[in-house]
């Protein structure tokens, strides 16, 4: 909890109950089904939901924005987005069912209201979201190309409407196609955690 505090001081307490409830929760639940690594649960905190949270220092959700958390796994970014940004609306979706059982059941018991799940393919999803996150799912082009459909006119946020991705190592080869429009924030300048030093986050606006 430590890592969230010292980059988010302005928690409310709720917050702060929210994300403190979330480690015996995942541990507990990891040990059953496994969306992190047995290895790399005690970086819950550091690993997953400040990574997570990376997106929540370049946009300020606005009340009303819908998301969707493309392949979702256990929760992540969703789950921690949805605590930082109550009144944003978090749809988290997944091809595996069972991973999709963790997020939900986890957004559940810390009592979030406006995070649905769906055990589905992004690609049968026809619903309008202002924003699609993801983390490290697959390549740019292929991930905007299944969601561009999903990418709504309304805007509602100071960034423009379109795809926000949690990254690592190389990517110049897939942003390449978008490299008059992409945006990529270096995560080692916003976190100083040896962890980010390769990690960054890519913003490409979907017109």
């Amino acid at each position: 909890m430590e890592e969230i505090l010292k980059y988010f001081p302005s928690l409310t307490e709720r917050q702060k109950e929210q994300f403190a409830a979330l480690y015996d929760l995942y541990f507990d639940w990891n040990s059953k089904i496994n969306v992190i690594s047995r290895k790399d649960i005690e970086n819950l905190y550091l690993h997953h939901v400040l990574h997570s949270l990376a997106i929540a220092k370049i946009i300020q959700f606005r009340p009303g924005t819908k998301i969707l958390d493309f392949g979702c796994g256990g929760g992540f970014p969703g789950v921690p987005l949805a605590i930082m940004f109550p009144e944003a609306e978090f749809h988290l979706v997944d091809s595996i069912g069972k991973k999709v059982r963790v997020a939900t059941e986890i957004a559940a018991a810390i009592g979030l209201q406006n995070v649905r799940g769906s055990h589905s393919r992004v690609q049968d999803i026809k619903d309008k979201y202002n924003f699609v996150v993801s983390r490290a799912v697959m390549q740019l082009p292929e991930l905007i190309k299944i969601c561009r459909k999903n990418i709504g006119k309304e805007q509602l946020n100071a960034l423009p409407n379109g795809v926000i991705c949690l990254k690592g190592g190389n990517i110049e080869g897939e942003t390449q196609p978008f490299k008059n429009v992409v945006e990529i924030t270096d995560l080692n300048t916003l976190f100083e955690e040896e962890y980010f030093k390769d990690k960054k986050v890519v913003y490409v606006p979907i017109g």
